[in-house]
């Protein structure tokens, strides 16, 4: 029985919505590289080549040869695009029905296309990194960093 609401406990814990100032820590670190977009896919694919490969327009091709593309700018900036829309919405309690609306759609969207579990987890850990190395970044960020993560992953896991 202890073990059971250690596990609820755990579970409520990851399940945390970021509160007004862990959402503001996450912003700050997201508004100094939100702008690079196509760098950002390119630490991605550069990192993990079997995401690259999900991409029918990339896949197979060389980096270097479609990073300079319209087509790769355009998917970089979805990415970020709808990264910053989740994280505009953080930090407000009232405004978490319209992040798990949008995050269930990339999903859905994503579980069509077969991407993984385990590719969504190297996403997290190649966009951390990039970050991480291109924005301030402390314990304190990085606890809220990962807090945001765990809360749209439950959403993500929950739907593939």
């Amino acid at each position: 029985m202890k073990f059971l609401i250690v596990l609820a406990c755990i579970a409520a814990a990851s399940a945390a919505p970021l509160d007004a100032d862990q959402a503001a820590l996450v912003r700050g670190a997201w508004d100094k590289v939100k702008h690079s977009e196509v760098e950002i896919l390119a630490a991605v694919f550069t990192a993990y080549p079997d995401i690259q490969a999900k991409f029918p327009k990339f896949a197979g091709k060389d980096l270097a040869s479609v990073k300079g593309s319209a087509d790769f700018a355009l998917h970089a900036t979805r990415i970020v695009s709808f990264i910053s829309e989740v994280l505009a919405l953080a930090g407000n309690s009232a405004t978490a029905p319209a992040i798990e609306t949008l995050v269930t759609e990339l999903a859905n969207n994503h579980k069509n296309r077969g991407v993984t579990k385990d590719q969504f987890t190297e996403f997290r850990t190649a966009l951390t990194k990039y970050v991480s190395s291109n924005a301030s970044w402390g314990d304190n960020v990085a606890a809220a960093w990962n807090q945001a993560f765990d809360n749209v992953y439950a959403i993500i896991f929950a739907k593939l």
